[in-house]
């Protein structure tokens, strides 16, 4: 007798849980009188339709039962999809009664609405004949309807593992196909694991379910009890199989899809605050859906969609799916086209008029537009004043996907005009991106956060493959040493926002330097090609990301010039009035770019590499894509984004790499970090109404600097007697007359210079304070002057730095960086850094230890590092003031440097140990100058003034006889303390330098001074 527990007992465990919730019953398989070849409970069937449905009838309802229980269907995929939509969606019906009077009826197999008139029975040892005799272990029967599979392992057999649970019904599936018409969930289990999925499915689409109310997550719980306490409680089953199940097609073949537990109470949650929130019950702020990138976002705004359409408080009601870009969300419309069975059909508005017309009809739908979409016109009479009013029905939901982008324009603009045209709608948001106090706007339009599932839950739930970090830094050295002094000169005088744009656009252009391009480019091809060839049975695919176009354009050069190269595509925007022609190659149609995109999805295609800049970085869905090479630097919701385009699931690939060549590990960490943190609180962290009278002061300040009288402008026949009176029309004007009016004011306030310095730092505050008022409810009312003395700023800053002569200057900086940086080698920075190589995720704890806001890991070395040299240099500073002051401040330098991002912990980490290496220089310095530190301290001193004395030999000697004087008087107690004392050693160190100094006597005499007192302060206690 085995000494563990059986397989059965697994078995009867799933049962008492079953049994526990009612109106579950049990029945032994060997306990019911049926046709072993049949799957069907087909009495229990009969018995609920006659009892659902007792006015139709026994004919109708005998005509029924055939309907629902046989399908067509040429393979078992076809049939199980013909009867979810049956189970689901139902069985519309006509027929005469006996006195020949037409009847119409809808019927379903389940009451989905009493859960209680229908019959659960769970089956075990089940006997089906097909083409051959199988007995599945466990079956859920609803009114004889076999909708859920249970296959069980034994938890204590090494070899009875779950991947043997699953292999064994998919022979079932071959054997008793009759079973899996009827299929709607399948349950895989060793007691152990427990997954659910659906039966055709692959195992890597199998999940656990591990929440029982969709706010706890239960990590390491008996699997099996969760998801039958959180999925398989009657109700909810009924609420899953109707709404959360759908069949999609792609490439010809059905795929069958099912929520996981995230989507599920993602879903169960967001549509009740939609109830709660929809006008006229609520303020129309519905909240916020934050799940990560990756982990089926697409799929579940698809089914809330469905679901949405299906309400019937909501009375038919219209959907708006709105994006930024459509061709950055493609994807997302592909899915929601895929899921056809859920969402009905799907209409884009590709213009403006048609979007106008689909939204100022009655009927309900689904339509997709971009936020552009909501433009105002140009008409007969002029340009709209505003958007016109398209409907007031309150029954519109919009849909906004990435709910942190163009969805502020509440100043003026797209989602201002979206209000203005649905004023009774009502808002949710879908994001992948963490909501917190930075973000109080999304919570200021959409609502509070709904439900949250983050990168960690998603990975630890293998919903994304774990994704793994390698810095491979493609260093740039510094040639020229005062290139910050030459570059300050060149841009004296501009904006701090031209002198940026200016730097950052010559740093870029320094990364495509020839010699870094292609250092990189060899190590692009060496690292992938190794990582290709090491046994995987995916192959796989990768993406480059570079800074800027030519960038793109230069790797790919570089790149395919190279030997063994595979097929690599440029993927970015292009326009042939303005690119050089020699980018011609990388050209390509709208049709063009569908085709390369379906070849780089295609594992088995040849393209094997795509380099890209802001293309495919978001809404691009690939999952043969294992390896991202970066060479831009990123940060927060972008870098998120792109990281997570390696994170999809794919047949056996077991991670996604991240390739870093820029240093981007600190902003990986931060925003790693970010995204695992469960969610901000979403608070708004300042006070809007104190923000919002400030602006209304501001804007009051500016208008008293703009000219008064009448102005030459005009809208339609419409003249005006002032600037201030034209204000409220200036988005409607033409662009002629825009700029009319903004010249009026420029000419004006340029004439005095003082007047337009306090113009522009005024403009400035009430740009700064505009995105935080955006979504104040009386903002419409400051709107238009927000917009007009935006644009007259703008022109002042440009007059007075024009154009041209910024273009100028960012090409003297462009050349004075390409003579001041030279490319090195790729490095491995872990190796460089002198810490032990490894591999690891970005989810992992050591990872993000080394967020900013925790000292702990590579931060804690850094901080425990800038410690213990600056420890050092206090002590060294009392002897060499000058010396020591000036490393002090480089450390302090790199260390600032390293919090602003300028580059990685461990590349800060290296910098220090070179200024470790100075403070050791140094020493060796003073060893060959023959000089003992004290006489170092005072050398330095007057080394430091070349002009005022030249002759080594010289300076020595003053050394020498300066130190003299200095410790005669530290001999005294107190000497620094006593005024008299202090006046004769100046007084005897004049002397010594009197006759020698040519200049700067003062100055160096001070320097002494303080040079003495730092150092023989207990100089006279010591000797004693």
């Amino acid at each position: 007798m085995s000494q563990y527990l059986a397989e059965e007992a697994i078995e009867q465990a799933a049962i008492a849980w079953l049994r526990e919730q009612e109106p579950y019953t049990y029945q032994h398989g060997s306990d019911i009188k049926r046709d072993l070849s049949k799957a069907v409970l087909e009495d229990l069937f009969e018995a609920f339709l006659q009892r659902r449905y007792p006015q139709v009838p026994q004919k109708v309802l005998a005509e029924l039962k055939q309907e629902f229980l046989y399908s067509p269907g040429a393979d078992l995929h076809q049939r199980n999809h013909a009867f979810h939509l049956k189970l689901s969606k139902g069985i519309s019906k006509t027929w005469k009664d006996d006195s020949g009077k037409q009847h119409f009826g809808h019927f379903y197999p389940i009451d989905y609405e009493d859960v209680h008139q229908n019959e659960f029975l769970m089956v075990n040892q089940f006997t089906i004949i097909g083409k051959s005799k199988r007995i599945p272990d466990l079956i859920i029967f609803v009114n004889g309807l076999p909708l859920v599979l249970f296959e069980f392992k034994n938890l204590f057999n090494q070899d009875a593992t779950v991947e043997a649970a699953y292999n064994q019904v998919q022979h079932y599936t071959y054997q008793i196909p009759q079973l899996f018409e009827y299929n709607a969930l399948t349950v895989v289990s060793d007691g152990q694991t427990t997954l659910h999925g659906m039966y055709s499915s692959g195992l890597e689409w199998f999940a656990a379910w591990k929440s029982i109310d969709g706010k706890t997550v239960i990590p390491n719980g008996f699997a099996l009890e969760t998801l039958i306490k959180g999925l398989l409680v009657p109700k909810r089953l009924l609420q899953y199989v109707r709404h959360f199940i759908f069949h999609e097609l792609d490439k010809g073949q059905l795929i069958k899809k099912g929520a996981k537990y995230h989507q599920f109470f993602g879903i169960t949650y967001a549509l009740q605050e939609t109830l709660k929130s929809v006008k006229p019950f609520g303020d129309g702020r519905i909240g916020v859906v934050w799940h990560t990138t990756r982990s089926g976002k697409s799929i579940t705004m698809a089914i809330y969609t469905g679901i949405l359409r299906q309400l019937p408080e909501l009375k038919n009601p219209t959907i708006v799916v709105q994006v930024d870009r459509f061709d950055l969300n493609r994807q997302l419309f592909d899915d929601f086209v895929a899921a056809k069975d859920l969402v009905g059909d799907v209409q884009i508005a590709n213009t403006t008029d048609e979007l106008r017309a689909l939204l100022s009809g009655d009927g309900g739908g689904v339509v997709f537009s971009t936020v552009q979409k909501f433009n105002l016109k140009d008409t007969a009479t002029g340009r709209e004043l505003e958007h016109p009013v398209l409907s007031t029905r309150d029954n519109i939901i919009v849909i906004a996907d990435e709910c942190h982008r163009t969805q502020y324009g509440l100043v003026q603009g797209f989602a201002n005009n979206l209000r203005r045209a649905l004023p009774q709608a009502s808002f949710i948001g879908f994001t992948g991106t963490p909501v917190d106090s930075k973000d109080a706007d999304t919570v200021a339009v959409f609502g509070d956060i709904i439900h949250t599932y983050d990168i960690r839950q998603a990975t630890e739930d293998k919903a994304v493959v774990p994704i793994y970090y390698e810095p491979r830094l493609a260093k740039l050295h510094l040639g020229n040493e005062q290139l910050e002094e030459e570059a300050e000169e060149i841009t004296g005088g501009l904006e701090e926002s031209d002198k940026n744009k200016i730097l950052w656009a010559a740093m870029e252009d320094a990364a495509g330097s020839a010699a870094r391009v292609e250092a990189i480019a060899r190590d692009i091809l060496q690292h992938y090609t190794s990582r290709t060839a090491s046994g995987a049975s995916v192959e796989g695919k990768a993406m480059i990301v570079c800074m800027s176009r030519r960038n793109c354009v230069k790797l790919y050069d570089a790149i395919t010039a190279l030997e063994g190269c595979p097929e690599v595509a440029v993927i970015m925007t292009t326009n042939i009035a303005k690119d050089p022609v020699a980018w011609h190659p990388h050209v390509r149609s709208k049709e063009q770019m569908e085709g390369i995109k379906a070849r780089f999805k295609d594992p088995d295609d040849s393209l094997k590499l795509v380099i890209v800049r802001d293309m495919w970085l978001t809404g691009f869905d690939n999952p043969a894509m294992h390896t991202l090479y970066v060479d831009k630097v990123m940060s927060g919701h972008n870098l998120i984004q792109a990281v997570n385009r390696v994170a999809t699931v794919f047949r056996d690939k077991p991670s996604g790499l991240i390739v870093d060549y820029i240093g981007i590990g600190d902003r990986l960490r931060d925003a790693t970090k970010k995204y695992t943190s469960a969610g901000g609180e979403g608070k708004v962290a300042f006070d809007i109404e104190e923000a919002f009278e400030l602006a209304r002061e501001t804007v009051g300040l500016l208008r008293e600097m703009l000219p008064g009288g009448p102005v030459d402008v005009r809208y339609g026949t419409l003249k005006f007697a002032s600037v201030h009176e034209a204000i409220p029309y200036f988005s409607a004007l033409p662009k002629g007359e825009q700029l009319k009016l903004v010249q009026h004011a420029t000419n004006h306030i340029i004439a005095d210079d003082e007047l337009c310095k306090t113009f522009i730092l005024n403009e400035k505050k009430l740009s700064s304070l505009a995105p935080i008022i955006k979504s104040h409810s009386e903002i419409n009312e400051l709107s238009a002057d927000i917009v007009y003395l935006q644009h007259v700023g703008a022109a002042l800053r440009k007059a007075k730095n024009p154009e041209r002569k910024i273009r100028e200057k960012a090409d003297k900086v462009k050349d004075l960086i390409h003579r001041s940086i030279e490319s090195e080698e790729v490095v491995d920075v872990f190796q460089m850094a002198g810490i032990e190589r490894f591999d690891i995720s970005i989810i992992n704890d050591d990872f993000l230890a080394t967020a900013k806001e925790q000292k702990t890991g590579n931060e804690l070395k850094l901080e425990l590092l800038r410690q213990i040299m600056n420890n050092e240099i206090k002590v060294r500073s009392m002897k060499n003031l000058v010396k020591y002051k000036k490393l002090k401040e480089e450390v302090e330098r790199i260390i600032a440097d390293y919090h602003n991002h300028f580059f990685d912990s461990l590349v800060a980490m290296e910098k220090l140990r070179e200024v470790a290496r100075q403070i050791q220089e140094e020493d060796e310095r003073r060893n060959q100058l023959g000089l003992t530190d004290e006489e170092e301290a005072f050398y330095e001193i007057l080394a430091n003034h070349p002009d005022a004395v030249q002759d080594f030999d010289l300076i020595k000697e003053l050394v020498q006889k300066i130190l003299s004087e200095v410790k005669k008087s530290a001999r005294q107690p107190d000497w620094y303390k006593k005024d008299d004392t202090k006046a004769q050693l100046q007084l005897a160190v004049k002397k010594v330098l009197r006759f020698k100094v040519k200049s700067e006597l003062q100055e160096i005499l001070d320097e002494i001074m303080e040079q003495a007192e730092a150092r023989y302060r207990e100089y006279g206690m010591s000797v004693a």
